[in-house]
């Protein structure tokens, strides 16, 4: 999977905290002295996967180089309510004033994951895989894309440079769905598949006789799905989409689709309630 840099991470970090913290946590500031230290863990108050530990960690390293995070799970494990996933110490004004900002970015990476796994164990044994979609919030797609991996999803192209996908507004601009195919087989590095958005069985038709290698077969129905499947004939990979959710997925699965792309879990995931609570102040 590519991605932003790990620097170009850290300035997104850097953004973040300072969109949080300003000219300076006045509350902190006012009540914590400069020198107190104390140590804190953070849980979760509901089952999950867990996503983001090393977003979580960088964003109190970039505030403060001091404070040390224990971390006793890998992120793709499954963590139960009232587990501590992170241990911290260090200082207290560091710990408080960078708390907010990276509980943010470790709940909603934990909740990706774990909506992706939801959805992976519901697909089992269908022998369909679950990919994701370009539906991520801007700057963050690096890090919900690796969420999906550690739920057990796979990645779908990581941006517009990633693959070809023809899709209705390529096709209308072009006039035909098999111009566009020529246009990109003469266009696109050789090495990458050719896939197009079809919206009807006779569409699958056409893009399977203009040489497509996938088809994504846009809000089908069950029965269509199989009917694609039928006429595709293994001849080319099929991608269902629209309409995905974990009432679906296990339906769509089992169809004979080779792949199910799931906007939702990127953009729709629910954030895991974790929470940091601090243990007696030390030292």
């Amino acid at each position: 999977m590519k991605g932003i840099t790990s620097l170009q991470l850290d300035g997104l970090y850097r953004l973040a905290l300072a969109e949080d913290i300003g000219s300076g946590d006045v509350t902190t500031l006012s009540i914590i002295p400069a020198d107190l230290r104390g140590s804190a863990v953070v849980f979760g108050r509901e089952p999950f996967v867990l996503s983001g530990s090393k977003p979580f960690g960088r964003i109190f390293e970039l505030l403060d180089s001091e404070i040390t995070i224990d971390c006793p799970f890998q992120d793709g494990e499954r963590v139960e309510p009232g587990v501590t996933v992170f241990r911290l110490q260090g200082k207290v004004r560091s710990i408080l004033s960078a708390e907010r900002t990276a509980l943010n970015f470790v709940q909603r990476l934990c909740g990706i994951a774990t909506l992706t796994r939801k959805m992976v164990d519901a697909m089992a044994g269908t022998g369909c895989k679950l990919l994701d979609t370009r539906k991520t919030t801007p700057l963050w797609r690096s890090l919900e894309k690796e969420a999906v991996l550690h739920g057990g999803g796979k990645n779908h192209r990581f941006g517009l440079a990633g693959g070809v996908l023809i899709k209705d507004n390529h096709i209308a601009a072009t006039g035909s769905l098999k111009e566009s195919v020529r246009l990109a087989r003469q266009g696109a590095p050789h090495t990458f598949r050719i896939e197009v958005e079809a919206e009807n069985i006779e569409q699958v038709d056409e893009a399977i006789e203009a040489g497509a290698d996938v088809v994504l077969l846009d809000n089908f129905t069950p029965d269509k799905l199989k009917e694609a499947v039928a006429v595709a004939k293994g001849r080319v990979l099929l991608e269902a989409s629209g309409g995905v959710n974990l009432n679906t997925v296990r339906a769509i699965a089992e169809t004979g689709v080779d792949f199910v792309s799931c906007g939702a879990i990127t953009h729709s995931a629910k954030a895991i309630d974790l929470t940091l609570e601090f243990s007696p102040a030390y030292g």
